[in-house]
């Protein structure tokens, strides 16, 4: 156990046949017992600036054990969130692909069908004019015909007798 300085205080020493000074020896004990005292508050005043720094050593690695797990966290959850936005993002490309393809089939059906369409009138249109042609054709030889200058020849009185005889 250390001396303390009531130890040192008390202390007695025996005496010899020509001794220290006594005077002197109280006095350097004396001074010893001020140094010690103060060594004493400083070591418990020391000691006391340990434990709360130790204190406030504990708070903050609580403090970074706390932010090391919250890091962590939000790692995995930037990680979490990547994977679904990477995910996500390939469900739309395919949902795009497939409407795209949709879209490009419709369009190629379309495109047959009117092809298919314009074809189609293109027959129509020559039969049309085919059927045309001949009509055409047939009017002016009915104009070429004999029939209209007889027509022209016979008068007026005969037309009223036919009407007459056909009644």
């Amino acid at each position: 156990m250390p001396l303390t300085p009531l130890d040192i205080h008390n202390k007695e020493f025996t005496r010899g046949f020509r001794g220290y000074d006594e005077d002197e020896v109280n006095d350097f004990l004396d001074q010893v017992i001020k140094d010690y005292e103060l060594v004493i508050r400083e070591k418990k005043e020391l000691s006391e600036k340990v434990s709360q720094l130790n204190e406030r050593l504990g708070h903050f690695t609580n403090i970074e054990e706390t932010l090391n797990k919250s890091i962590l966290v939000a790692q995995e959850t930037a990680e979490e969130l990547k994977g679904n936005a990477t995910k996500e993002s390939k469900l739309i490309i395919k949902e795009a692909e497939k409407n795209a393809d949709r879209i490009i089939n419709e369009a190629l059906s379309k495109s047959r069908r009117i092809s298919m369409d314009v074809e189609e009138l293109k027959k129509q249109a020559k039969v049309f004019r085919t059927r045309l042609r001949m009509l055409v054709q047939a009017q002016m030889e009915m104009l070429g015909t004999d029939d209209w200058e007889e027509l022209f020849d016979t008068e007026m009185g005969e037309e009223l007798e036919l009407v007459e005889n056909e009644s």
